[in-house]
Order: structure tokens, then C-alpha cells, then sequence
């Protein structure tokens, strides 16, 4: 089993259109927060990361939008590992409102293990005996 998390955010003002609704590019940062919040449950911090020369840049994203969150609504963003790979790591998400368990958003990010001048790196063990967890 992979690990899981699970986050809340609620839908501010700010990240609506004239009509409330969320506008399609907040759900991408909220993938944000549901991996680093998932990472920061396993005890790795991305400032961490850097520290150790690491870099996680997002190589692919997909998303498919299944209905509108709006202005006020409490989200949960359910994030778990898709899979890793000798040199990259695959994220899945699932947003739903918390109000009526109605299921907003699935995706996926890949993203490639990398130094700070771009060349590819393999998945340190510590990353993968974490993020590969049996539980």
C-alpha cells in the first residue's frame, strides 16, 4: 500500500470567477498541497530536499474535471503516491466537497528526481523506503 493523505482547504473569493466558481487552474495548486502535505506526513519537508541537492520539477500533469467547486466550500484533496520509479515519482489526487462527498476533480503529476542543474538523479533510498511503505 501506498502512503495516503488526506487535506482541507476552503475556496476563497479570490480563487473564484464573477459567478463563484473556482477558476480551473487553483485545482493544480491544491495538488500542490495535498503532495507536500502528504510528503511533510511522512516526515519529508521539501526545504529538506533542496537542502540535500534535490529537485522534484513537475515533468506531466493531467486533470479531469468532473463538476464546479464554488466560493465558501470546504474541499478535501485526497493525495497518495501513483507510483516510483527508478528516477520518477507519480502523484494521484482526488478533490471532493466536503458537504456532500461530491467528487470535484482526479489527476495525476509526474515529476522527475533531479539536482539543482536539471541532470536526472535516482530515487535516494530514504525517499523510497518512505514513500513505499507497507502499512
Amino acid at each position: 500500500m501506498t502512503p495516503f493523505h488526506r487535506s482541507e482547504v476552503r475556496v476563497i473569493y479570490g480563487e473564484t470567477d464573477a459567478m463563484g466558481i473556482v477558476y480551473y487552474a487553483n485545482y493544480l495548486r491544491w495538488f500542490e498541497i495535498g503532495r507536500t502535505e502528504l510528503m511533510r506526513s511522512l516526515g519529508i519537508a521539501y526545504k529538506d530536499l533542496e537542502a540535500q541537492g534535490l529537485r522534484l520539477p513537475v515533468s506531466e500533469v493531467f486533470c479531469k474535471y468532473h463538476q464546479s467547486a464554488r466560493y465558501d466550500d470546504v474541499l478535501v484533496i485526497e493525495t497518495r503516491v501513483g507510483f516510483l520509479k527508478r528516477a520518477s515519482i507519480q502523484f494521484a489526487y482526488r478533490i471532493f466537497r466536503k458537504d456532500d462527498g461530491a467528487e470535484l476533480v482526479t489527476g495525476t503529476t509526474l515529476h522527475a528526481f533531479v539536482n539543482p542543474q536539471g541532470k536526472i538523479l535516482p530515487v535516494p533510498d530514504f525517499l523510497k523506503n518512505r514513500m513505499c511503505r507497507q502499512d
